[in-house]
């Protein structure tokens, strides 16, 4: 008989005990890894803003800009799925507090900087620090809640933390870049640094790994420099379209790469990545979601922001007000998804927050020029938000359930990976046809019907995907 590796919390209703109520100590871990969390995601929307007064200031064109943000995504993406294993084996607390501290330290620099270049290596040494944080984090976190309502609570919070972190970010970084200048923005993040890391070593647990095995080099070089030549190709993309030689250059050497990675891995008597678990219907099929509600959600603010300033002519602090709306109710979304989860199962959930995601995607095809449609703007994005947090929590049990403690890091980085390249991907790849259309709110339309159509066909093949996989595994049963 066959047995099913995925948790039944993943495919199906939860019908046991109640969870226990969470213990003051729980509630503590639940804070530290949660502002860890809130930091790095801050640390992604916070400097938006700031970008022109921050180019005057350090003497950075205009087209030097995009590497603000390239110069941090490219380690945070390029290291996570490398650095989620390295805590598995040595430790992940140890990888955590590490990254905290290279995180503060870093954007103290960034903070002070003085030229172009320290700024740079500043915003690279966040990213760096946020490639530990973020996947050991998450391990932490998935192994301290055991599997259930405990870690469906816990992963509820993170997610709504995520997402008011990306909020929060939007509209503080224009308060404080107009009150207190660019520099504040980077300081911020050095005061959320300095809270978390004393708060840390005493909280959180220390993983243990009996019999270690070798760190898989060959793959740990393929994969990283794959993530980085994708993530460098992609971002530039974005700012300088397709046909530049070294966009060109980085994404052949991406995609060969992480061509090698598979070969290595499907060699190797130690892996980095595990390909039997990538052959899990719920990381393959829960990561594609993942992927894709990243990917789209990220483009939807992208042009909507252009929309709202360019078309309906909002100043850049009442567009702030418009994102402040959908961060109320993706707190809301991130805290109603486990008790849903818990009720209807986390495959379930995933399907109908794509399909809702989807549906609220394509209701935005309604704006126009008129004033009226700053009000549809903000409730179809606000709702539409809503339901990527649930896809975001059920994805993220999806992928983590059935996974060994040994191997949560590896789960987990699988879904920070999926995150960070979900993130970096939508806006070059759909975000472009808007920034390139004669007509601005033609071009929007445009990519917000693509939008819509890729996340509602997402959902139909996780359906299936997981269904026909579910109903295999029980006719072999």
């Amino acid at each position: 008989m066959a047995i099913d590796t995925s948790h039944p919390a993943a495919q199906a209703p939860v019908t046991g005990p109640a969870a226990a109520p969470l213990t003051t100590r729980d509630r503590l871990v639940l804070f530290v890894l949660c502002a860890a969390q809130f930091m790095v995601a801050l640390d992604f929307s916070v400097l938006n803003v700031a970008l022109p007064v921050l180019g005057t200031d350090l003497g950075m064109s205009t087209s030097a800009l995009q590497w603000a943000v390239t110069a941090f995504a490219l380690p945070s993406g390029g290291f996570l799925l490398l650095f989620g294993r390295v805590g598995d084996l040595y430790g992940r607390r140890k990888l955590f507090l590490t990254g905290l501290a290279l995180f503060g330290a870093a954007s103290l620099l960034a903070t002070f900087a003085w030229d172009p270049a320290s700024f740079l290596a500043g915003r690279a040494l966040q990213g760096l620090g946020a490639a530990a944080i973020v996947p050991t984090g998450m391990s932490l976190l998935t192994t301290t809640f055991p599997e259930g309502p405990a870690r469906d609570r816990a992963l509820g919070v993170s997610g709504s933390v995520l997402s008011l972190g990306f909020t929060v970010g939007m509209i503080a970084g224009g308060v404080l870049t107009d009150v207190l200048g660019w520099r504040s923005t980077m300081g911020l993040l050095t005061v959320f640094a300095l809270i978390v890391l004393p708060l840390a070593p005493a909280l959180l647990p220390e993983s243990r790994t009996p019999d270690r095995p070798r760190l898989d080099v060959p793959g740990a070089v393929t994969v990283t420099g794959g993530l980085l030549s994708l993530i460098y190709a992609l971002s530039t993309a974005a700012a300088h379209g397709f046909g530049r030689a070294d966009v060109l250059l980085t994404l052949a050497a991406g995609v060969l790469l992480l061509t090698a990675f598979v070969a290595v891995e499907s060699r190797t008597a130690q892996p980095l990545v595990s390909l039997p678990m990538l052959r899990r219907s719920t990381v393959a099929w829960g990561n594609l979601g993942g992927l894709v509600t990243f990917s789209m959600m990220s483009t939807v603010i992208f042009v909507l922001t252009l929309y709202l300033q360019e078309t309906l002519h909002l100043s850049a602090f009442r567009t702030g007000l418009v994102f402040g709306v959908q961060g109320v109710l993706s707190v809301v979304g991130g805290a109603l998804t486990p008790r849903v989860v818990g009720r209807f199962g986390a495959r379930r959930v995933l399907v109908a927050s794509l399909a809702g995601q989807g549906v609220f995607i394509a209701a935005l095809l309604g704006i126009g020029e008129s004033g009226w449609s700053v009000w549809l703007a903000a409730a179809a994005v606000s709702l539409a938000s809503m339901c990527h947090l649930g896809a975001i929590v059920s994805y993220g049990l999806t992928v983590t359930s059935g996974v060994p403690d040994e191997e949560q890091g590896l789960a987990t980085g699988l879904v920070t990976s999926t995150q960070q390249v979900g993130i970096t991907v939508g806006i070059p790849l759909l975000g472009v046809l808007a920034t390139t259309s004669t007509d601005l709110l033609t071009g929007v339309h445009t990519v917000l019907a693509l939008d819509a159509a890729i996340v509602l066909a997402t959902a139909a093949l996780v359906a299936t995907g997981l269904r026909t996989r579910r109903t295999a595994a029980r006719a072999v049963a």
